[in-house]
């Protein structure tokens, strides 16, 4: 990581890879999660969490080989041990697709509500852009720097979904991966267009903190046993107190709520 990129996480609590992608892969993904948005249908994410003027897909990290390319990603993890420190897993992988004219925007939020502790920050999200982000279809909107405010945006706005004065919108050509500390505030736009806008959402949480998705117990059996140890250790597959933080909030769904 070069200073410019470390400064751009410090201040603005963002930083942007353009072209992180390389043709290869970015098509892999496309046709994987176009694949699995047609396998699921109507229950696409609905063992996590689906949404209005969305689709989703949740789990991802055991739907496919593919995925491990995202999830091990030399340069997000870079980032994400910067922010975090070197203790940190994955905590999820899903993908969420703009649905075209959905007219719906997300409030702005930090993600797992989360507020940085005495230990500091401890959550990260990393948005990997399978279409183009344009100002008119779904792209990122961000407050710089709300990561450092201690504070949520309903604490502050009367409605998290209006404009925020300061945010940024991000936007980027299909193949940029965005990474982010996920304590700023942040959130999807409306989709004014004819197509769907695709993206991955790779996020990372300190090692103390439970698995939104609890891979031990999503991954099978089989798939976990050719995985490397970097991806063991990232998954935190052998890892006693993520299974005892998960078992405690996720139940035997697997999933946090």
């Amino acid at each position: 990581m070069d200073a410019a990129v470390r400064q751009q996480l410090d201040v603005l609590g963002y930083t942007i890879f353009p072209d992180l992608m390389p043709p290869a892969l970015l098509a892999a993904l496309r046709a994987r999660v176009d694949e699995l948005l047609r396998e699921e249908g109507e229950q696409a994410g609905a063992e996590f969490r689906q949404e209005p003027g969305a689709r989703r897909l949740a789990n991802l990290a055991a739907k496919g080989e593919v995925f491990l390319q995202v999830v091990l990603h030399p340069t997000v993890l870079a980032c994400v041990r910067y922010l975090l420190g070197p203790e940190f897993k994955l905590s999820s992988l899903n993908a969420r697709a703009a649905n075209p004219h959905n007219g719906v925007a997300q409030p702005l939020h930090a993600d797992a509500g989360a507020l940085a502790d005495e230990r500091g920050f401890w959550v990260a999200n990393s948005v990997w852009m399978l279409d183009d982000f344009t100002a008119s279809n779904g792209a990122l909107r961000l407050v710089p720097g709300s990561h450092r405010w201690g504070r949520l945006p309903h604490q502050e706005m009367a409605n998290p979904a209006e404009p925020h004065p300061r945010e940024v919108l991000i936007t980027g050509r299909a193949g940029t991966v965005v990474v982010l500390n996920a304590h700023a505030w942040h959130g999807g736009t409306a989709n004014r267009t004819a197509a769907p806008r695709r993206a991955l959402h790779g996020f990372y949480t300190r090692r103390d903190k439970p698995q939104q998705q609890w891979q031990k117990r999503l991954i099978p059996p089989e798939v976990q046993a050719g995985l490397s140890p970097e991806a063991r250790w990232i998954l935190a597959l052998d890892d006693p107190l993520n299974d005892e933080l998960c078992a405690r909030e996720t139940g035997m769904s697997g999933f946090l709520r």
